[in-house]
């Protein structure tokens, strides 16, 4: 199932009927309001998501499905007639997996969508890890050895961020552009202060992440 938000009812009918007509289930919905009411029942594959949207737009929507654990790992493609770099930017440092602009062709929409697809179940069978610490990332849980951690979704990024990259120098600044996004006003204290949390959270788990002094840490056995 994949569900559409877009307030255009025109728009939102094509979508829906070119996506039926390539052997997709679809929804469209309106407004964030009738998207989140929905997900309480269903969790679809993917969500096709507007910017401009009424009472609430759609990268404010967005930032909810990213900090709601039941969402955030949830595929998110923005179909917007906003396409400045710095539209683009936003949506994307803000956890969209793909941008397309309006007005668009058919045939790119449906092979943007299976290319989301087929991305996003690679991503949904991948576990990462390193030492006793092990991060499922189609179920958003982390471990010790057999006990799970509860993170916070950006604490929960990190780590992810630092197995990606494991064993590999990260400064505080490329951390804070790859985590936190490049609108993101804080200075790189902020990473320190998650760091610290992580690594108490994660208790002997804690000593794969290394502090490297002047630069920024690295994660290694």
């Amino acid at each position: 199932m994949i569900f559409i938000v877009e307030d255009d009812a025109g728009i939102r009918e094509l979508e829906c009927y070119a996506l039926a007509q390539a052997g997709f289930e679809a929804r469209g919905f309106e407004s964030g309001e009738a998207l989140f009411d929905a997900l309480k029942r269903e969790r679809p594959q993917l969500i096709l998501l507007d910017v401009m949207l009424p009472h609430e737009d759609g990268n404010r929507i967005l930032s909810r499905l990213r900090r709601d654990g039941r969402t955030s790992a949830l595929p998110v493609m923005m179909v917007t007639a906003k396409g400045q770099e710095w539209d683009k930017v936003q949506s994307l440092d803000g956890g969209a997996d793909d941008y397309l602009v309006k007005p668009f062709g058919v045939m790119e929409l449906i092979s943007r969508v299976k290319a989301l697809l087929r991305r996003s179940q690679r991503i949904q069978t991948q576990e990462l890890s390193c030492g006793p610490v092990r991060l499922d990332v189609q179920r958003h849980r982390v471990f010790v050895e057999e006990s799970e951690v509860t993170l916070t979704r950006m604490e929960f990024e990190l780590l992810r961020y630092l197995l990606e990259n494991r064993g590999i120098a990260m400064t505080r600044e490329k951390l804070l552009n790859a985590v936190w996004g490049l609108d993101y006003l804080g200075d790189s204290r902020t990473v320190d202060v998650h760091m610290r949390t992580l690594r108490a959270k994660l208790g002997s788990g804690g000593d794969v992440i290394h502090t490297l002094r002047g630069v920024g840490y690295r994660l290694e056995e």
